[in-house]
């Protein structure tokens, strides 16, 4: 999307340039692009080593793992050869985890079967796990349970699940991570009230996972930025694509939780920061 193309059509030039540019001026100072396969966590780290202020994770999404399956040691193995040989970049072993919402992409014996499969990079270059879980706790947390002393602690990013799988997740030790998604419903907004400030961190997701005006968290955010339909974007116009979300939205997230959570956003802000910094990138 941000090459400018959508379902296979060109809708405008490429501006990742604009959007990181929009991101930095909004006081960010590192981001994390997130592989969900092989070949993206190669273009991840590529991309990642453009800037000084960008990482990348490596991993296989649980949708993808089929991709294993022809020979499960070989991609381990590829993935573990990207690491080795770009440590310095690499802020998280992911996206992986479970998916039961999507089993027509992956069935669920394959998801089960890689992503633990995935978990001993963890361990071996102790770094922490960027998780996806969707309808899936339960096995999520069985598994690293059972994988406990492999694990160099971990997220579970997107988090949209009821109270009973946040105490469940919390009580592994592993952080949850807010973006749009997890703020849509007034439900979620009463779960995210519940997450510890020592295990909370927020994203985007991008370019999905937009907070958007028909979300119950919409009358809280604050920094609204002009958005055009894509097709009648233009680059140098400081507006946003309609639809696809930016890494400087970051904002918008952070003043849901403010408001919903009766925080000072300074202080949640800066405890956020300090939680990131800590799980990410206290090693690089």
């Amino acid at each position: 999307m941000y090459q400018g193309m959508y379902h296979n059509s060109k809708k405008h030039g490429a501006d990742l340039d604009k959007v990181l540019e929009r991101s930095w001026s909004m006081g960010m100072c590192k981001m994390i692009i997130t592989g969900g396969n092989l070949t993206d966590s190669r273009k991840a780290i590529e991309l990642s080593h453009s800037d000084s202020r960008l990482f990348a994770t490596v991993g296989c999404h649980p949708t993808r793992c089929n991709e294993f399956v022809e020979s499960p040691e070989e991609y381990l193995n590829s993935l573990r050869d990207l690491i080795k040989t770009n440590r310095e970049k690499v802020a998280a072993i992911g996206e992986c985890g479970l998916d039961y919402e999507r089993l027509h992409f992956c069935e669920k014996d394959v998801q089960l079967k890689y992503f633990e499969y995935q978990i001993k990079l963890s361990r071996e270059f102790n770094l922490p796990l960027f998780l996806h879980c969707r309808a899936a706790a339960d096995d999520l947390v069985d598994i690293l349970k059972r994988n406990r002393e492999d694990i160099h602690g971990g997220v579970v990013h997107s988090f949209d699940g009821p109270v009973d799988a946040l105490e469940k997740i919390l009580g592994l030790g592993m952080y949850i991570g807010i973006n749009g998604c997890s703020l849509r419903t007034k439900e979620n907004l009463e779960v995210v009230t519940k997450i510890p400030w020592e295990r909370l961190l927020i994203e985007t997701d991008c370019p999905w996972c937009e907070v958007k005006p028909t979300h119950p968290g919409w009358e809280h955010v604050v920094t609204k930025h002009p958005t055009v339909k894509k097709e009648k974007y233009s680059i140098d116009s400081g507006n946003q694509v309609k639809g696809r979300n930016e890494p400087s939205n970051i904002v918008q997230v952070l003043e849901i939780l403010s408001a919903v959570r009766k925080e000072n956003i300074e202080d949640l802000a800066e405890t956020i920061y300090n939680n990131t910094n800590k799980l990410f990138f206290s090693d690089i």
